[in-house]
């Protein structure tokens, strides 16, 4: 029996095939979007522990009109970039997952490059 998985699952997988070839040992920053909210966590593969996370619910961002738009998504990377210096990360590689690198994926991956994440 083959186990059938949606296209979204399918491009989240091979995104993240890549990414491992690719990681040189980076932490990976991976990025969620739902219909009301923003995630985004620094996950360590080579010992599967969440170094940081942050998202639009966090108290630290303060009460949003939306979640789901781009100021939010961008708010999201600059703390999430915060989080990464306290946890001593600045070189990361991005984990759009089975996202396009379009609107608010990459608003929060411009505010993570502008909180001073490198990737």
């Amino acid at each position: 029996m083959s186990k059938h998985l949606s296209l979204y699952d399918r491009r989240k997988q091979r995104v993240r095939t890549a990414i491992s070839k690719k990681a040189g040992g980076r932490v990976r920053l991976s990025v969620f979007r739902s219909g009301k909210h923003m995630y985004a966590q620094l996950i360590d593969d080579s010992t599967s522990s969440t170094l940081a996370q942050a998202s639009t619910i966090d108290k630290e961002i303060g009460k949003l009109k939306s979640g789901a738009n781009l100021e939010a998504a961008k708010l999201v990377g600059t703390l999430i970039a915060k989080r990464a210096k306290d946890a001593k990360v600045t070189e990361v590689v991005f984990d759009r997952g089975g996202y396009i690198y379009h609107g608010r994926v990459k608003a929060l991956a411009e505010g993570a490059r502008a909180g001073g994440l490198s990737f």
